[in-house]
């Protein structure tokens, strides 16, 4: 993944740089130095964002659920 589809992951996703190294426990730093040549943005960083916009979406679905079992009971 190069930084520039990190980027538009992220804004796709949802959430900032800061965010996402917060909620990986990585240092913001780290994150902003990820490039193209020396430092590339390491390959489990793709996996991590998939897993993490599907348990959004997990959550917002559960979340419309219960919104809606309550409005039934």
């Amino acid at each position: 993944m190069k930084k520039s589809e990190l980027t538009i992951k992220l804004n796709h996703i949802g959430i900032s740089k800061k965010e996402f190294s917060e909620l990986a426990d990585i240092s913001y730093n780290t994150v902003n130095n990820w490039n193209d040549r020396d430092k590339p943005v390491p390959t489990w960083v793709a996996s991590w964002l998939e897993n993490y916009q599907k348990a959004k979406c997990y959550d917002e679905l559960k979340k419309k659920v219960y919104e809606i079992e309550k409005m039934s009971l």
